[in-house]
């Protein structure tokens, strides 16, 4: 009988690898991108870069990435930069390009598909790929039994680096959950192979938060049970864990602990809403900083549209996220009357949800999301702002209207 075998990619260091590629000179050193005030390389008289040291930043950015340097002096993605510049004050910060990692993503996943079609995107650097039955993985050699899978995955590897120059790390095994843990394994560049038979010696003995789904809330309620490994884990009584854990999601944790999973590579699947939100590195006051807050408005209203363009998407919900500098988040929307992806509507509804919204505190974060999502054709088009007779009130500063909004509706 054929043997399933799910493998999961993971771009090493995905954002970091990118910049190595335009800064070579900074391959082997700590390096950490984040912060949306970092300093773009300087270009010296005779062409070398001049870099900004981490210890100078001041701000309140989260790091991106790291590269493996930085990441054994203890930074990590989501660290406070101002916390990683005091563990790696001579680490080299750089500015993230998303654009640019958005192009190497598509490359890597393009080089991908050429080798094995069946793909599930999971993000920006990683995928699920059906290895099943794609020529060549059934193949053995002698005693080795999953010879042919291991110079399938070798190659979709060597893919992937011929075609972006950036290395990956795979898991390769019989399911979704134990790829994702293996892919992990022996980063970077790595490639890891187990079936059921290496649960006991590769899988058990690591700590349960590496299993996919078990979150810092439910691996601290685990570690207070005095469970700490997968293999601790496996070893419970399931109805034990039902009356902790509840029936669906106890049920669930025995089976994971044992490596089973038997869900599928799902290579389509609807995004059921696309947002784009940016963290301010200072407070901003909605009268203080009217200008600056509407256009940072005004750049996401049209990259929320320019996103649906691109991915194929229109949406008739349109709706705003706020944090305040007291932490509370609010979040208001609109239905539509028709599907639009038109940057001028989407703004303006935008606005119309922001008037929903207290503006008298400070906010740390903003945010447009487009929601109720169909492909264009599939609907009747949404009437153009000019029909609607409101284009021209699209240029007004929208937080200045907004001032006169007090109280959430």
């Amino acid at each position: 009988m054929p043997c399933r075998w799910i493998a999961h990619l993971d771009m090493d260091a995905f954002y970091a690898s990118v910049e190595l590629l335009r800064y070579p000179a900074l391959r082997g050193r700590a390096v950490v991108v984040g912060g949306r005030r970092a300093h773009q390389p300087v270009v010296a008289a005779d062409g070398s870069h001049r870099f900004s040291a981490l210890r100078s930043y001041a701000g309140r950015g989260v790091v991106t990435t790291a590269t493996y340097e930085a990441r054994a002096l203890g930074v990590h993605s989501g660290m406070g930069l101002m916390k990683a510049a005091a563990l790696a004050p001579e680490a080299v910060l750089l500015p993230a390009d998303f654009d640019e990692y958005r192009k190497y993503s598509r490359l890597f996943k393009a080089a991908v598909a050429e080798v094995a079609p069946e793909i599930e995107d999971r993000g920006i650097d990683e995928i699920y790929i059906d290895l099943s039955d794609v020529p060549g993985a059934q193949d053995a050699v002698g005693e080795e039994s999953f010879a042919g899978v291991q110079a399938l995955a070798e190659r979709i590897k060597a893919r992937v680096y011929l075609a972006t120059g950036l290395s990956c790390s795979m898991g390769v095994t019989p399911n979704k959950l134990l790829s994702k843990i293996s892919s992990e394994l022996d980063k970077p560049n790595g490639l890891t192979i187990l079936t059921h038979a290496d649960m006991a010696s590769r899988i058990w003995p690591l700590p349960a938060k590496r299993i996919n789904g078990i979150g810092p809330k439910a691996n601290a309620k685990l570690e207070a049970l005095g469970i700490r490994t997968i293999g601790e884990l496996a070893a419970a009584d399931p109805q034990w864990l039902v009356g902790q854990f509840g029936s669906n999601y106890g049920a669930w944790l025995h089976q994971a602990a044992h490596g089973r999973d038997e869900r599928p590579v799902v290579t389509h699947s609807e995004p059921k809403s696309i947002s784009r939100e940016t963290t301010f590195e200072r407070d901003l006051h909605a009268r203080e900083d009217r200008a600056s807050l509407s256009a940072i408005f005004t750049r996401l209203c049209r990259q929320l549209a320019e996103d649906l363009h691109r991915k194929g998407y229109q949406a008739k919900t349109i709706g705003v996220k706020l944090r305040y500098d007291d932490f509370r988040i609010v979040t208001r929307e609109l239905t539509l009357e028709a599907h639009t992806s038109d940057a001028d509507i989407i703004r303006r509804t935008a606005g119309r949800c922001l008037k929903k919204a207290m503006l008298d505190r400070r906010l740390r974060l903003l945010g447009v999301r487009a929601g109720n999502l169909c492909r264009p054709g599939t609907v009747p088009l949404a009437a153009s702002a000019d029909n609607q007779g409101e284009r021209d009130q699209l240029l007004l500063p929208i937080f200045e209207a907004n001032l006169q909004a007090t109280t959430p509706v």
